[in-house]
């Protein structure tokens, strides 16, 4: 999948961990209203000997519309202005990416943030313990005009 020509994606405070983010990501790319994407590590990551905690924020920013909305001058003549807004809302790109199948429905989901919790059992080859890891992906929207 290449990344779209007026898209950002911004990889530089993530340490990479994380297999679901990682699709994550690639799947944000696929998804034609979002025009920048920012991966960070959470700082809430950790390590212990009987599990791996691993907690990312992802930022996303979408693309603009303009509409016009109707308005009243002086507080008695009609009128209209033009408002910018985004062209798609957090509850809907939660949407978008139920529809891949590898990815599926949140865990938990507001107005302005969607979050996915998934673990696995990995079991090292020539060890008789494993250990469990715990993949925390918490995705915002951010303006492209201000820093996350």
């Amino acid at each position: 999948m290449m990344v779209r020509a007026d898209m950002h994606v911004d990889t530089s405070r993530w340490s990479g961990e994380g297999t679901f983010t990682s699709l994550l990501v690639e799947r944000l790319k696929q998804i034609e209203q979002i025009t920048a994407i920012r991966v960070e590590d959470a700082p809430a990551s950790r390590s212990e000997a009987d599990y791996n905690f691993i907690s990312n924020e992802i930022f996303v920013a979408f693309s603009k519309v303009e509409r016009k909305k109707s308005a009243r001058r002086l507080g008695f003549l009609p009128g209209s202005r033009t408002v910018v807004e985004p062209s798609i809302a957090v509850s809907e790109l939660e949407s978008a990416l139920a529809r891949f199948p590898d990815v599926g429905p949140s865990d938990y989901s507001d107005e302005g943030m969607i979050q996915y919790l998934r673990t696995e059992r990995i079991v090292p080859p020539y060890q008789t313990r494993g250990y469990k890891l715990v993949e925390l992906v918490r995705v915002y929207e951010f303006s492209r005009d201000a820093k996350p």
